[in-house]
């Protein structure tokens, strides 16, 4: 039988690489460390660093506030506000980060006695980052400070409205900025270029991570001004608001090393208390029936709060995440289910037609595919899937069915290619209207009769960025076993490493050599399978959205006689009377 890591071309193409020491539980991995521990290492974790990581905490973690550029003068300024009960908005982009960024910023001024208003924009309407002409129209409203949360990093004209108009305007973003930067009271993100090696090692957070360390940086200033103690209040529990960063910081799919690591640990212990009424009624619309777990921010709850702010009203986040009453919670979570649901449906359209054009960008080194009619809510869902089909990065850009504005476009990236900073830089080129990101997503608006020039820019700046990702891609491994190995205690060492995410991936496991004793489709184009193996063990397995590919062709068809390594990420199957392990198989390779 062919060993794992003998193979150098598996369906997808990939060659099967540990991802740190040999990790073959048939044979021992001969290094003396427990599994835990091998998967820290194998992540970047310094032997003598690897205590701290096995329980992530803010004691270990948290960085003071006040190293990150403006941050004082921000938290200055918000307490100036809330000492003299200024009137504030919070301003926060229409997706997950935005929402839970401005719900954590609206929870935290409720809790001293201000009732702070937000402001979602409408993404079809007003498109991505502040307006001007929003921002000088909450002035005129009364608002004295504005708060905009996941966006503003590049707003500079919108900005120069604010300042003109005379309303003060704090920035808490996580995006790229270019050199020059807004005119703010003060712009806080450690994505500055003028920002300090210490503050800039904290790149990778989110919006609403960012936001969190203003609220400790606020809750500290207003200590120091004896402000508590004055007016006869207590000083908020900042933990009690670490489900909000947990939810946003993991839907935004922000790297999960060092600090989110440790706000997303402890985050989901206060998920699971269920204190907020939003958060608990959007777990019960998820159908969840126990704890929220790190996949089920990704892939239950931040999606129907995405629902929102991509195909229906942008403001239903945060309003559910901010509400103290349970039946307005329970009915904005089914509204945002029913969105979701109304989502997918688009979603499937676009894809299909997106993916249609593949083939003629297939000598392209970042697909840049464009259509009429193309519902912008749903673009950066569909980028995301192309890059996953085509290993590549891609751009999915809306243009206006009637040919009467400009296109809305969203990219994702692979790894190793910063696709922020080259859209940064295509807007700098003149060829876009408006971009940014960070180096695994992006954002632009363009002209329709541009799209083949930015296509063209795109492919000569990237080519050789994408060639070298690309030349080193495989599938890392952290385990090899056989099927009697994959057992529910298994899965629950290995979910002692986590909480997993983008940058701190998930143990992939692969089982083998084993035989398909059942393979068939479920749903639409799922491969489901019972595997079995020389030890007489068997397990389920399923292979997502896989039914055309060529190794759902090769299950479906080719299994006769064949056996295989199956590759992908353990998980617990919890549906009989008692849970047993399963696999969710990202490849395979035949094994003779």
């Amino acid at each position: 039988m062919i060993p794992v890591t003998a193979i150098t071309h598996s369906f997808s193409g990939q060659a099967w690489r540990w991802r740190g020491g040999n990790m073959d539980l048939g044979q021992g991995n001969g290094t003396g460390d427990d599994i835990v521990t091998q998967l820290l290492l194998s992540r970047g974790v310094e032997r003598d660093d690897l205590d701290r990581h096995r329980r992530p905490t803010l004691r270990d973690f948290l960085p003071d506030p006040s190293i990150f550029r403006d941050m004082d003068s921000a938290a200055i300024r918000l307490s100036d506000a809330i000492e003299q009960a200024e009137r504030i908005t919070i301003y926060g982009d229409y997706d997950v980060d935005g929402a839970t960024s401005a719900a954590l910023l609206v929870r935290l001024l409720r809790t001293m006695g201000v009732t702070a208003g937000h402001y979602i924009p409408d993404r079809l309407l007003e498109g991505y980052g502040p307006s001007g002409e929003a921002l000088v129209r909450l002035a005129r409203d009364g608002s004295q400070l504005i708060v905009t949360v996941d966006c503003g990093a590049m707003a500079h004209e919108a900005l120069a409205m604010a300042a003109a108009e005379g309303v003060d305007v704090i920035v808490v973003d996580h995006h790229k900025c270019s050199s020059e930067l807004p005119q703010a009271t003060a712009l806080v993100n450690p994505n500055r270029l003028d920002e300090c090696d210490e503050a800039a090692s904290h790149g990778h957070l989110a919006a609403v991570g960012v936001a969190f360390l203003l609220a400790i940086a606020t809750v500290r200033e207003l200590r120091g001004r004896g402000w508590f103690e004055r007016v006869g209040r207590k000083a908020p529990d900042l933990m009690n608001l670490l489900d909000l960063v947990a939810l946003g910081t993991v839907a935004d799919v922000a790297q999960l090393r060092g600090l989110n690591r440790a706000l997303v640990s402890q985050g989901l212990k206060i998920m699971a208390r269920r204190e907020n009424v939003g958060l608990s009624a959007l777990i019960d619309a998820s159908r969840l029936n126990r704890a929220p777990t790190c996949s089920d921010l990704g892939f239950a709850l931040g999606p129907r709060i995405n629902a929102g702010g991509r195909v229906g009203e942008a403001t239903l986040g945060v309003r559910l995440l901010t509400t103290e009453d349970a039946g307005e919670a329970r009915e904005i979570a089914a509204q945002l289910s029913h969105l979701n649901e109304e989502r997918r449906a688009i979603e499937q359209e676009v894809q299909e037609a997106a993916e249609a054009q593949i083939a003629a960008q297939h000598n392209r080194a970042v697909m840049v595919l464009a259509g009429r009619g193309w519902h912008p809510g749903v673009i950066g869902i569909v980028a995301g899937r192309i890059k996953e089909k085509t290993g590549k990065p891609a751009l999915v850009i809306a243009l206006d069915a009637e040919d009467a504005g400009n296109g809305k476009g969203s990219g994702r990236s692979i790894a190793g290619v910063d696709l922020g900073a080259a859209i940064i830089a295509a807007r700098e080129a003149g060829l876009l209207v408006a971009g940014g990101g960070h180096a695994m997503a992006c954002g632009l608006t363009i002209e329709p009769d541009r799209v083949d020039a930015l296509a063209d820019w795109l492919d000569e700046r990237l080519a050789r960025e994408v060639g070298g990702a690309r030349a080193t891609q495989s599938l890392l491994l952290d385990i090899s076993l056989s099927p009697g190995g994959l057992t529910p205690e298994l899965v629950e060492t290995l979910e002692a490493a986590g909480p997993f995410g983008v940058g701190w991936p998930g143990p992939r496991v692969a089982v083998g050599p084993v035989r398909l004793v059942k393979c068939d489709l479920v749903g639409a184009d799922h491969v489901r399978m019972v595997a079995a193996g020389a030890d007489g063990r068997s397990f389920k397995a399923i292979a997502f959205r896989a039914a055309h590919s060529e190794m759902g062709q090769a299950l479906l068809h080719g299994s006769r006689g064949r056996q295989f390594w199956l590759a992908g990420r353990a998980k617990i199957d919890d549906w009989g009377s008692r849970p047993a392990a399963e696999l969710h198989v990202e490849d395979a390779a035949f094994a003779d």
